[in-house]
């Protein structure tokens, strides 16, 4: 972070940014010992009859996880699907109302700005 800071200072733009962004998803890829397409299934069996709507390579709560929102028929929850993306086993499970998926597209529009 500090050097997301100084790139900004030197340079005087956000490009740095965008850059430093773009490396550490590589690096996050890299880091991966689980694929997306086999975090994924793993994702969908905690889920019946659930399609991904959205899914990505983060470091939460200081793991690698592929992070899944999948919805379920006849439902306007998502569930979250959180899977460890060195040892493929399931790490987080979480069931998100239309209200709280609300105020998380909020809190990412802010963080994006």
């Amino acid at each position: 972070m500090l050097a997301i800071a100084a790139a900004i200072l030197v340079t005087g733009s956000t490009t740095s940014v965008l850059a430093t962004s773009q490396e550490t998803q590589a690096q996050l890829q890299a880091e991966a010992k689980v694929t997306q397409a086999a975090a994924e299934k793993t994702a969908l069996a905690k889920v019946p009859n659930g399609k991904i709507r959205s899914g990505e390579l983060e470091r939460e709560h200081g793991k690698l996880v592929w992070s899944f929102d999948i919805s379920s028929p006849h439902s306007k929850n998502i569930t979250e699907v959180q899977v460890d993306a060195k040892t493929g086993k399931v790490a987080a499970v979480e069931i998100e109302t239309p209200k709280n998926q609300a105020k998380e597209k909020a809190a990412d529009k802010e963080e994006k700005k």
